[in-house]
């Protein structure tokens, strides 16, 4: 016989509620704070009958990647956990679509359900195991065994995701939908762990290294500061600004940080590495001394280790210590929050006099730049440049609205000529292929108030266009863009030089369609809008983000336009 819930009259003489695995996990996710719960099915089946009770939106998705990829998408609006779930032969699937989510740093929470005990080492139709294939993509996994345990290892895995840096969870289920955890019983409370976002702890560095940092910037007339996906985590833009003013420094930033602070901002230099505009690498290249805040060092951050050159004196500010020593030889680490270790760093530094010299060269840069690439972004062309389309998608973006970009060309697009605000938010995949549209869905959900456009490739949107049916389904309303060149654009004029004489080999490689988007949409019962001359992008824009459902503006464009190239220096080519 079962114990009367909290909150009863009996509760104080007869001891704690005791109440079943589902109800605890649906209550503990609304008092958390989630709203939405992403799944495939079938699993959980109790438990998302209950988060409906209880208000919290059950999003069916037709794949476990596309499920996770909301869910990424959500955490890193929220800062709380996205939760995603499927049973136990979608978990391979799953596991998949968490790489972009932890290669981009951001808090999900994966629930899978497994055959129990019984059945393991048995040939268990459709099991696997497990285990392996989480191990590269989550930071802490664990198997519940039953509700007894839930309470426990959910507040564990949830800890787990929101640490800095975050990264996915697994808490892998008894049952081949989770059921046996479902059905017995925890006399637990629910959980509320909606304050527990990312990062959950700000600690500031060692006071020692601060000074040693402090010494080492002011040695130095040439400073640059790149700032990572880290500093853009940790929301110190304002911070980032006061101390490159304060050290006459330009600021680059990685992908994932565009937008961190104005990119129109005199100290800022954009995006550097392998998405880049020239002016960004040649700047890092020239600094003697380069400040990196939250950013990995990477192959893609630092144009294959080539910018900043080697030998570069380096500063690095980071919450992981793991982060220090992996590319450049670190002179000063400062392990720490970067908001928390830059207002020490601040406060040490003082107000410094120093030389304008490197920032006057690092501007000059800048403005030859935006001069050259000026004449595409107001350009006629029909095919559409889609530097026009930028330029465009910069003016109809709205001061709060969240631009989702998917990877490739789609990040070089926005991350080179897409003017972003620091009440803008950017949201790039980080590195897998579709990513794009299934996500912005899960930013919407994360933040229904502001406005979400998604910039996809053609080739991107093939991957998850029955998302659009998920969108209609659930009334979840974005702006889906489509750069529609018919192919793999970013690889295009390079396999057609390879293919020589042989165009037609090429095209069958890299070309599709065509196809028209906008009609596709109409057949999902949402709104489509062809675009095929530029003249016409702002109103499509603005009929298309005026609207309360997704609306796809289908932007015909030139293959044959480059993005803008990373320049690499002359000794290492």
């Amino acid at each position: 016989m079962r114990l009367p819930r909290a909150g009863s009259a009996g509760d104080q003489r007869r001891g704690p509620a005791v109440v079943k695995g589902f109800e605890w996990l649906a209550r503990s996710l609304k008092e958390s704070g989630q709203t939405h719960f992403f799944f495939v099915d079938a699993v959980l089946r109790r438990t998302l009958l209950e988060l409906e009770r209880v208000g919290v939106q059950p999003v069916l998705a037709h794949t476990e990647k596309a499920a996770v990829y909301m869910a990424d998408a959500y955490g890193r609006v929220s800062g709380r956990p996205g939760v995603v779930a499927a049973q136990s032969v979608g978990t391979a699937n799953l596991a998949a679509g968490l790489q972009d989510a932890w290669l981009g740093r951001s808090p999900v929470l994966a629930l899978t359900g497994h055959k129990p005990t019984g059945h393991q080492h048995r040939n268990a139709y459709q099991e696997v195991a497990h285990a392996p294939l989480f191990a590269p993509v989550t930071r802490h996994a664990a198997q519940v065994h039953d509700a007894a345990d839930l309470p426990r290892q959910f507040r564990q895995a949830w800890a787990a995701a929101v640490a800095a840096p975050p990264r996915p969870v697994h808490l892998d289920l008894n049952g081949l939908m989770g059921e046996f955890v479902e059905t017995s019983e925890t006399p637990e409370p629910p959980a509320a762990l909606g304050a527990w976002t990312a990062p959950r702890y700000r600690p500031g560095a060692d006071p020692a290294a601060v000074r040693a940092a402090a010494a080492a910037l002011l040695s130095s007339r040439r400073v640059v500061i790149v700032a990572g996906d880290g500093a853009a985590l940790s929301a110190c833009g304002a911070e980032v600004l006061a101390l490159a003013e304060a050290l006459r420094a330009p600021v680059a930033t990685s992908l994932g940080a565009r937008g961190m602070i104005s990119t129109r901002h005199p100290l800022h230099v954009g995006v550097v590495g392998n998405y880049s505009a020239p002016p960004a690498n040649r700047v890092v290249h020239a600094a003697e001394l380069v400040l990196f805040i939250g950013c990995d060092t990477g192959d893609q951050v630092t144009h294959a280790w080539r910018v900043p050159r080697p030998g570069t004196r380096v500063v690095q500010i980071d919450a992981d210590p793991l982060e220090f020593e992996r590319s450049y030889a670190t002179e000063v680490a400062l392990l720490g929050d970067p908001r928390a270790v830059i207002t020490a760093l601040l406060a040490a530094l003082g107000t410094p006099a120093r030389d304008d010299g490197f920032l006057a060269e690092a501007q000059a840069t800048m403005a030859a730049w935006r001069k050259e690439i000026a004449p595409r972004l107001a350009s006629d062309a029909v095919a559409i440049d889609p530097a026009r389309l930028c330029a465009e998608l910069t003016r109809a973006l709205p001061a709060d609205g969240i631009l989702v970009a998917d990877t490739g060309y789609s990040g070089i697009w926005t991350g080179t000529l897409v003017e972003l605000e620091p009440r803008q938010t950017y949201l790039r995949a980080a590195g897998s292929l579709g990513w794009a549209f299934p996500a912005s869905l899960g930013a919407k959900c994360a933040a229904p108030d502001r406005k979400v456009v998604c910039w996809s490739g053609d080739g991107a949107l093939y991957y998850h266009l029955p998302e659009l049916e998920t969108a209609k389904r659930r009334g979840i309303a974005v702006t889906l863009v489509v750069n529609n060149n018919s192919g793999f654009g970013q690889g295009w004029p390079s396999y057609l030089k390879q293919a020589g004489n042989r165009p037609v080999a090429a095209e069958q490689v890299l070309r599709f369609g065509p196809t028209d988007f906008a009609a596709v949409a109409r057949q999902f019962g949402l709104k489509g809008i062809r675009v095929e001359r530029p003249q016409d992008l702002a109103g499509a824009l603005a009929e298309a983000m005026a609207g309360d459902e997704t609306c796809v503006v289908d932007v015909v464009t030139d293959i044959d336009c480059r993005a803008p190239e990373p320049w690499t220096p002359k000794e290492e080519v």
